[in-house]
């Protein structure tokens, strides 16, 4: 089920990383994303699941193995170095500016081409017309679901080439997490590929293309999303029974 290196756009290999000199969180992890894939990792608390993602978009440093993006290796690129090839990174908490309007939240998010932050913005508000009728509102008065809509809409300012999520769902309500899980489908048809971390297992292999098993900094299981999520082991895991 994995996709080939040579035709991935995202490839990860053999990566050792951590947070102290001491330490390994990621112990020789391995995924790949192809070109219009969702991809979600999930596993146990602990497994190493947000670090991973923070070490492809360039958070945390890689000791051992390589990153690729579009057949380039960015594994020595910074996070500013990594946005700029195309990696576009929403992080479970601090995603918003909270003193700032949903506006200014958006027009801070478009560095990398300030021209255009306007007409970005703009494709923001027709995609989301919840942040038209809200942009001059203060992010900390957004609900638990528009906070999130607003750092994805955030994470697709500089136009991502992939677009990595860390547990977008945490905290929502059911009905708000089935609405952004809604979202992130819409998102993904219109041609952007996804890899995301996500507490809500199940649910986020249901509509992903592939998914991969993370424990204790390893790779555990890889395979279709929804073969996955119908696993009876997966699901002992993930719901206790």
């Amino acid at each position: 089920m994995s996709v080939a290196r040579g035709t991935a756009l995202l490839s990860v290999e053999g990566v050792v990383a951590g947070y102290g000199a001491a330490e390994e969180i990621l112990k020789g992890t391995s995924l790949t994303v192809a070109p219009s894939e969702i991809v979600s990792i999930i596993g146990p608390n602990g497994a190493g699941k947000s670090t991973l993602l923070k070490t492809i978009a360039g958070l945390v440093a890689a000791r051992k193995g390589q990153i690729s993006l579009n057949g380039a290796d960015v594994t020595a690129a910074n996070a500013l170095g990594r946005a700029r090839a195309g990696i576009g990174f929403v992080p479970q908490e601090r995603n918003v500016f909270g003193a700032m309007t949903v506006a200014e939240n958006l027009e801070i998010s478009g560095f990398q081409d300030p021209g255009g932050v306007r007409t970005r913005s703009e494709e923001m508000y027709q995609r989301y017309p919840m942040l038209a009728e809200k942009r001059r509102a203060l992010a900390r008065t957004l609900s638990g679901g528009q906070r999130q809509i607003l750092a994805m809409a955030m994470g697709l300012m500089n136009a991502p080439s992939l677009l990595l999520l860390d547990e977008p769902t945490a905290g929502l309500s059911p009905k708000a997490a089935d609405e952004l899980f809604e979202a992130i489908v819409a998102l993904n048809r219109g041609g952007l590929p996804i890899l995301m971390v996500e507490q809500h297992a199940l649910e986020a292999l249901e509509i992903s293309t592939r998914g991969y098993v993370l424990v204790s900094g390893r790779n555990s299981r890889e395979g279709a999303g929804p073969a996955l999520a119908a696993d009876p082991d997966i699901r002992r895991l993930f719901l206790g029974g």
